[in-house]
């Protein structure tokens, strides 16, 4: 069983800061760790790999220092780790992200043999969209389970796996075929320690590096800034409102209620009471 793992080097959240002209996120100097969605997902491709067998693959798109935190997912347990870095790839947006990993998880099918499984967080804790596994999968042409809370039964043989996934008002309880991405929520398990012998092989352990080009990649236009249509426009941090929240006490019966909270919206808006008489009338 081949399971691929996709993990980013994020800023520590507490330290982040923004580039005044591209508004893009400033990464030097700031302290850096593995995306913690991404950590379930290894977790969880870990203990599969434990239970059936088989081989994990950490990869990560990002500058050379992203190699700190592949070669922390070998001190965890993986079994190799891939980086995919060219200075073609600053600036990219989640489309760019996903066009150049999917690229680099296909060259990995054919070095070292077919992924079963692809895992990833459910987002970074950087950009918070939710958005590159769904575009690898798509890319790849792989079924996708997102927000997944647990594993069930996994059946090489058949070919299957069972998943419970968080949503709205409950869970799900999905199944579909082999080869799928799936997205990790958060708490889904906890993260091991590693074992000194992981630590002292992820010491050693080569990291295998490719260009754009070693990865197949074609089109390197549709990779960084030029192959990445989402703009950000400004970043901000929003202003505090000076208003107070108002507090609409329990009445008896709920209509007693609503009466209350239409009184005192007409009381601020009084323009919105008017539009609405006279939308009535007209």
């Amino acid at each position: 069983m081949h399971i691929v793992v996709c993990i980013k080097q994020v800023p520590d959240s507490a330290q982040i800061r923004v580039h005044p002209v591209t508004n893009t996120i400033m990464r030097q100097g700031v302290p850096t760790i593995i995306n913690p969605y991404d950590l379930f997902a290894l977790e969880e491709a870990l203990r599969l790999r434990d239970r059936l067998g088989g081989t994990v693959t950490v990869v990560t798109m990002g500058p050379p220092t992203a190699e700190d935190s592949l070669r922390k997912a070998l001190t965890f347990g993986a079994d190799r780790a891939v980086l995919l870095t060219d200075r073609f790839f600053a600036g990219s947006d989640t489309l760019a992200t996903s066009y150049a990993l999917a690229a680099a998880i296909r060259k990995i099918g054919e070095t070292f043999g077919p992924a079963d499984l692809v895992f990833a967080g459910k987002q970074t804790i950087d950009g918070d969209t939710a958005q590159v596994g769904p575009g690898i999968a798509k890319r790849l042409g792989l079924l996708q389970l997102t927000y997944v809370s647990k594993l069930g039964a996994v059946d090489l043989d058949g070919r299957s796996i069972d998943v419970e996934r968080r949503a709205e008002g409950g869970t799900q309880v999905l199944a579909t075929r082999l080869p799928c991405l799936v997205t990790m929520l958060e708490g889904s398990n906890e993260m091991r320690r590693g074992t000194m012998a992981d630590a002292l092989r992820a010491a050693r352990e080569p990291i295998v590096v490719w260009s754009a080009k070693d990865a197949g990649i074609e089109d390197i236009g549709k990779c960084g800034l030029r192959g990445s249509p989402t703009v950000v426009k400004r970043v901000f941090a929003p202003t505090a409102r000076s208003e107070k929240a108002a507090l609409i006490e329990g009445r008896p019966a709920a209509r007693d209620t609503a009466d209350a909270l239409i009184d005192a919206l007409f009381t601020r808006l009084p323009k919105l009471e008017a539009e609405l008489i006279a939308a009535q009338t007209a």
